[in-house]
């Protein structure tokens, strides 16, 4: 009796589709009613803590523990001629510098379905040190959301390549 064969070709085809279907299975799409955007989650250790509703379009989502990662959403009007950079730094001077331990850190221009800036500066929190990366991105003239990310300073830089993802996946509906 003959045993049948499978290709060596055949074999990494089925082995690559199994890896493609089983990454897919893992990221997931955030979308609400109550919101004008959409965006892409990596993993599913992200999860939903704070559903926007009718009164504040804000979402907060964690990486499996407040601490280990927390993205809080938020759309912000500008006048016509405020950038994403403008924005940052009034965040800056109005916002971030209060916080325990601040040390400011850089801005960049950032790239993905909607360009701006990002900023990354470090604090603490119970004498724990900590990190925020924060992304500006401007939606039209009079709108720009802010994604802003806080977490342990080495648990939020193990996952940076995820909240790059998630911000360049962030697009308007």
């Amino acid at each position: 009796m003959r045993r049948p064969t499978i290709s060596l070709a055949a074999a990494i085809l089925f082995a690559l589709s199994l890896c493609a279907a089983s990454a897919s299975a893992q990221s997931w799409t955030f979308s609400d009613k109550n919101v004008e955007y959409t965006l892409e989650f990596p993993s599913p250790t992200w999860r939903i803590v704070t559903r926007p509703d009718g009164l504040s379009q804000q979402a907060e989502i964690i990486y499996g523990d407040r601490l280990d990662g927390l993205l809080q959403i938020r759309k912000e009007m500008v006048e016509g001629n405020v950038t994403p950079s403008d924005l940052a730094s009034s965040d800056k001077e109005n916002k971030l510098r209060f916080r325990p331990g601040y040390v400011d850190g850089k801005e960049e221009r950032f790239a993905g379905r909607l360009n701006g800036v990002t900023v990354s500066y470090e604090y603490t929190n119970s004498g724990k040190p900590m990190v925020g990366r924060i992304y500006y991105l401007q939606a039209d003239k009079q709108t720009i959301y802010v994604l802003h990310f806080t977490g342990h300073r080495d648990k939020l830089a193990r996952i940076r390549n995820q909240t790059d993802l998630i911000a360049r996946s962030f697009a308007v509906k």
